[in-house]
């Protein structure tokens, strides 16, 4: 690409809620990459971002050039889509057939003000050309999309992801590999009676990760740069560790952001698990229903349920949200950000962000006290929770006042 790529978002923004309301599209992880690193291991090079409101001072970074190839953070690249781009030339819009905006290009400095939205004013001056490239590739639309492809794009990140250089061989006696050549140990990775089968698909061990004695790792993972599985821990495949998380017990087709904890025994599956999280001990979802049939999924942009397609779907959890020990998901619950669920019992399907409570009601969680323990659970991992970091959180708490009963 001879122009810097900025990644955008558009409505993806609103269907992939609670995850999207404390980071843009392309900070989501799927896979071993986040979208934007997963760009600039295809490109080679920076890739930056743009994000609008309260998201801008935490998240925006836009090049000093002149011009800029604007592309819509919910497609994942491919080498399809990366020769089709190549094809945009100055005040080209890329449209898909449905009306859906995939790329343009356009002056860096008309992102600044733009929202995401490909309105008269934005395009005003500018010779709009539509184009049908034909790419079909795939998107993120709703937040299960993330989990439904999380194994495959770690078997398609997987090359990208290690060739800095080769495997560390692993020296522990005891640790059983199965698969050897689908199995990447990055440096400095510690590994202690652990068996790794990979035959059914890659497993990736990022920088410093840790596999405790015992853990069982079966068919395609990522375990990224401090990352930690715990001693006797069951991994069943298509999940992601993102940096700096710790999982144990029974985990199934997840994945954890960074900085979450899942530590102890219990069941998570089918389930995308924000940052700053903390499942209690004994913490079980629920992926199906006792009937079989398909799991429908709060869509907070409407106000409603919505059909997902999907037997097996667990739980969506927003970034800072935390449950007490033996709590209880039912299939295909939805949380949103720094909500503090306890108490013994099934919670609804839905629980609105900053609220406090369980299966007997829930409360509002105030903004105060979330962000003191914000701070609390960032400053014990050496990180600090910034002014814009407040804004995002004190903005969502505005935004989803409506969706609490008190």
């Amino acid at each position: 690409m001879t122009l810097p790529i900025v990644l955008a978002d558009d409505n993806r923004l609103f269907d992939l809620l609670p995850l999207t309301y404390t980071r843009p599209v392309w900070d989501l992880r799927c896979g071993i990459f986040t979208q934007r690193e997963r760009w600039e291991a295809w490109l080679g090079t920076q890739v930056f971002g743009h994000a609008s409101g309260p998201l801008g001072q935490s998240f925006s970074r836009l090049p000093d050039s002149a011009w800029a190839l604007v592309v819509n953070s919910g497609m994942m690249p491919d080498a399809e889509l990366l020769l089709a781009l190549n094809e945009l030339q100055p005040d080209n819009l890329w449209i898909q057939p449905d009306g859906q905006w995939l790329a343009a290009v356009v002056p860096t400095q008309m992102l600044r003000d733009w929202t995401g939205v490909l309105d008269a004013g934005f395009w005003e001056g500018a010779v709009e050309r539509e184009f049908d490239l034909g790419w079909k590739g795939l998107w993120l639309r709703f937040p299960e999309d993330l989990f439904i492809n999380n194994g495959s794009m770690i078997a398609r990140d997987f090359p990208l992801a290690t060739r800095q250089g080769p495997s560390t061989p692993i020296t522990d006696p005891h640790t059983r590999v199965y698969g050897a050549d689908n199995l990447y140990v990055a440096p400095g990775v510690r590994i202690r009676a652990a068996i790794l089968n990979a035959e059914d698909g890659p497993i990736y061990l990022g920088p410093q990760a840790q596999i405790g004695e015992g853990a069982i790792l079966v068919r395609p993972h990522a375990i990224c740069a401090n990352g930690t599985v715990a001693l006797g821990a069951k991994l069943r495949g298509d999940t992601t560790v993102g940096p700096f998380c710790k999982v144990g017990g029974e985990v199934s087709n997840s994945i954890l952001m960074s900085y979450s904890n899942k530590g102890h025994d219990g069941y998570l599956g089918n389930a995308v698990i924000g940052s700053w999280c903390n499942l209690g001990a004994d913490t079980n979802n629920s992926n199906l229903k006792n009937n079989y049939a398909e799991v429908k999924l709060w869509h907070e942009a409407s106000g409603r349920f919505r059909s997902t397609g999907l037997q097996f779907c667990g739980l969506i959890m927003g970034d800072h949200s935390k449950c007490g020990i033996n709590t209880m998901f039912n299939t295909g619950t939805v949380v949103g950000v720094s909500a503090n669920i306890f108490g013994d019992g099934f919670p609804r399907q839905t629980i609105p962000s900053f609220s406090w409570g369980g299966a007997a009601g829930f409360k509002t969680y105030v903004l105060d006290k979330a962000l003191e323990v914000a701070e609390l659970v960032m400053q014990r991992r050496g990180i600090s929770l910034s002014e814009a970091d407040k804004a995002i959180m004190a903005a969502v708490f505005e935004q989803t006042a409506g969706l609490r009963k008190a």
